[in-house]
C-alpha cells in the first residue's frame, strides 16, 4: 500500500498526497543522475539508507555494556541448561 502511494504522489496525481524522497525507502533523480552513474539502477546508490538514532551513547560505552549484558544471558543460559539436562536425567532421558 505505501509503494502504490509514494508512486501515484510522485506522478503527481490528484488526492494522493505530496511526494517526498525517503531516506532508505525511495527518491527521486533526474535523468542526468541516473545517465551520470552508466545508468545503473541499484536502489542503494539513489535511496541510499534510513537515518538510524544512535542514542547519543558513545560506541565505546555502548559495547561495554552490550558486551556485559550479553555475559550476563550467557551465565544464565549455563545455568538454565545445567538445570534442564538435570531434570532430563530424573526422568530417565539423560545422555548415554
Amino acid at each position: 500500500m505505501k509503494i502504490a502511494e509514494t508512486y501515484h504522489a510522485w506522478r503527481g496525481e490528484e488526492g494522493s498526497g505530496e511526494y517526498e524522497d525517503i531516506p532508505g525507502f525511495c527518491k527521486s533523480v533526474p535523468m542526468e543522475e541516473i545517465r551520470k552513474h552508466d545508468y545503473v539502477l541499484t536502489p542503494g546508490r539513489y535511496v541510499g539508507a534510513p537515518e538510524v538514532e544512535d542514542g547519543g551513547e558513545p560506541f565505546d560505552e555502548k559495547m561495554k555494556r552490550l558486551s556485559t549484558q550479553l555475559y550476563e544471558q550467557f551465565a544464565e543460559s549455563e545455568k538454565l541448561e545445567k538445570t534442564i539436562r538435570e531434570n532430563l536425567e530424573m526422568l530417565g532421558y539423560g545422555e548415554n
